[in-house]
């Protein structure tokens, strides 16, 4: 006989406990009904506790000491970084003497034969325009400068970032273990890099070089691991079978399975260090990025602006040339393919001749339009006119001191005066109500790692300058974003904007910046949005572009007005795209806010900046360290883990 056993009476929970957001909120509450009246009763102060604090001023001190007492002696420094010294100088050299020898004939037609042989006639014109741009702004000399220095540096890091991706793609382990390296390389400020660097090698060139490779080597380093990782297993089965060796299946299946991404991390790559190039004059780089620090030192938006034009010309330029390179990877290249490029190398070989001969190897002298002028007139009306007093609205001036007054400072003075162990009780319920507890568990101890560092206050106030460049990032990008998604005009009137935000370096976002509000926290936010704003408008026209066109015609059936589609079937089916456009937004604006410190935004920007040009290296990494770990939280609280993100959608 069967014997039947009773099933055990299920506990009916009360009905908002059925959420699962809802019972993690409630553990975390009993966890704090514990932990905060003991931790209030141990440290009353409501700022970060100075016994919880760890000075590491003074280790890092006597680090940098030693390095420079023994940089000309140690046989360390003599023989290996000076190797790597002089190897850089004279390869940054050699290409140097190489553009400046083609002329600037010769480089503007190699550079439209390349973009030609890519992708057609079209972009080698604006290729060749370009070039000849960059000669009538006056600013041939600086951009062979920073190409020379580009070169080096791009090779440099895909050789680096390709070794490290084989690694990371061919074995399990290697790639947990460098991961935490790739993603502290990619989230720390890049002006963090310089100090160290410059302790080691000095002001000049190897210096801006090796920072360049750190900042650019880490994309190269996940895409070829990416490709790598993802090749066909059907394909690498029967290369297998045939009898190939492991050398052989990589070099004859897997890399070219990844074509693709390898050339989409050379892309980044290429971006990646051309922004950091012109970060990296600040240590002796020279070129273009040096003409735009030395005129935003002096406030000459003029220079400045004819420095920065060149700059976002070369990023747009290799920014398509490689996107179509990587489009066009899966047409083979034969014999009849090669002979346009014999025919572009010999007129090369004889243009830059005919142009010695004729004495133009430099660009001529009287060919250039002197921008820096009318630029400045239009400047100093714009100050005369709108930067102050101007009737019912005020000037941007006036604008920027009423968001400095109504809104950082309300942000930051709200910040600070909460307890820490609130801070740190928010993080947590932010991070575990989006992700898991491990999720909650890394934000957490990256935001209690920050009192650690003794930086708080510093940190809080950085975050109330992302939290309002954020906010106001998030208004314009989803409500541009979501008009270029409904109107395909709207849309391509505003591609080629948002390309040129897109693709311009950091540094060059100040200069209108600084033209237009002064200087202070509020044009560090500007800049911080900016900079962030393409990227927010993108991925979300495209999450909305991307909803199943089978729910639409099912809500227009149903009689939805076209308001009604957007806010009931669009932005809720579009809510993955729409948590990453909020996630890059508050990376992006993380990375401007930083460098806003060379303009009066403050906080750890400034001591990043300030550690630099004093060489203060205690000053300079636990500020950026700080932002690294500040990075961590906002990362984790606004990225949900893949099974909540598809279940939200």
């Amino acid at each position: 006989m069967a014997t039947v056993t009773a099933a055990a009476p299920r506990i009916a929970l009360p009905g908002f406990l059925r959420r699962p957001a809802a019972r993690k909120l409630v553990l975390l509450a009993l966890a704090a009904a514990v932990l905060v009246p003991l931790a209030a009763a141990r440290w009353a102060s409501g700022t970060w506790p100075h016994a919880l604090t760890v000075d590491l001023s003074r280790p890092l001190t006597d680090v940098g000491d030693w390095v420079i007492d023994h940089r000309d002696s140690h046989p360390l420094f003599l023989y290996f970084f000076g190797y790597i010294s002089n190897a850089v100088v004279l390869s940054v050299r050699a290409v140097y003497l190489t553009l400046l020898a083609a002329g600037w004939v010769g480089v503007t037609a190699f550079g439209a034969l390349v973009a030609w042989r890519v992708a057609g006639v079209r972009l080698a014109l604006g290729t060749a325009a370009a070039f000849l741009v960059c000669g009538l702004l006056g600013m041939w000399v600086p951009t062979m400068q920073t190409l020379a220095l580009m070169v080096v540096a791009v090779l440099a890091s895909v050789a680096v970032g390709v070794l490290l991706g084989l690694a990371a793609g061919l074995s399990d382990r290697l790639d947990r273990a460098l991961r935490p390296v790739l993603d502290t390389m990619q989230v720390l400020p890049a002006f963090a890099y310089l100090l160290p660097v410059v302790l080691v090698f000095g002001i000049g060139v190897p210096a801006a070089v090796l920072a360049t490779v750190v900042y650019a080597a880490p994309p190269m380093a996940r895409l070829t691991a990416l490709g790598l990782r993802g090749a066909d297993p059907e394909v690498l089965e029967a290369v297998e079978s045939l009898g190939a060796t492991g050398r052989q299946r990589l070099l004859t299946a897997r890399i070219p399975l990844a074509r693709k991404e390898l050339l989409l991390g050379l892309n980044q790559t290429i971006m990646m260090a051309l922004s950091m190039a012109v970060i990296a004059s600040v240590i002796g780089a020279g070129g273009l990025g040096d003409r735009v620090y030395q005129a935003l030192a002096s406030v000459d938006v003029g220079a400045a602006l004819a420095a920065g034009i060149p700059i976002v010309l070369l990023a747009v330029v290799l920014d398509r040339v490689t996107g179509a390179a990587g489009e066009k990877l899966g047409e083979g290249v034969g014999e009849r393919d090669l002979r346009p490029w014999a025919y572009g190398a010999l007129g090369i070989v004889a243009a830059a001749p005919a142009a010695g001969f004729a004495g133009r190897l430099d660009w001529p002298s009287g060919w250039v339009f002197n921008l820096a002028e009318p630029v400045n007139h239009v400047v100093d009306w714009m100050t005369a006119h709108l930067y102050s007093g101007v009737p019912y609205i005020g000037g941007t001036a006036d604008w920027a001191g009423h968001f400095t007054t109504w809104v950082l400072d309300p942000i930051r003075d709200g910040l600070q005066w909460l307890p820490w162990w609130s801070v740190l009780l928010i993080v947590a319920a932010l991070a575990w109500v989006i992700g898991t507890w491990r999720t909650a568990l890394t934000a957490v101890l990256a935001m209690a790692a920050i009192g650690v560092l003794g930086v708080w206050k510093p940190s809080l106030d950085t975050l109330s300058q992302v939290l309002a460049a954020v906010a106001v990032t998030l208004v314009l990008g989803f409500a541009a974003g979501i008009a270029g998604a409904r109107s395909d005009r709207f849309e391509r009137a505003l591609r080629p904007v948002l390309d040129v935000f897109q693709t311009m370096p950091q540094f060059v976002y100040l200069i209108p910046v600084v033209a237009l509000f002064g200087v202070g926290r509020a044009p560090a936010v500007a800049a911080a949005v900016v900079y962030a704003l393409p990227a927010v408008v993108r991925i979300t026209a495209q999450g909305l572009r991307q909803v199943d066109p089978a729910a639409l015609e099912s809500a227009r059936s149903l009689g939805a007005t076209g308001r009604q589609q957007l806010w009931q079937v669009q932005l809720p089916l579009a809510r993955p795209a729409l948590l990453l456009a909020v996630n890059q937004g508050v990376v992006l604006v993380l990375a401007v806010v930083v460098i806003g410190g060379l303009v009066g935004g403050g906080a750890l920007g400034y001591d990043v900046t300030f550690g630099l040009a004093q060489g203060d290296l205690a000053t300079g990494l636990v500020a950026g360290a700080a932002i690294v770990c500040l990075g961590l939280v906002l990362d984790r609280v606004t990225q949900p883990t893949e099974r909540r993100a598809r279940k939200g959608a």
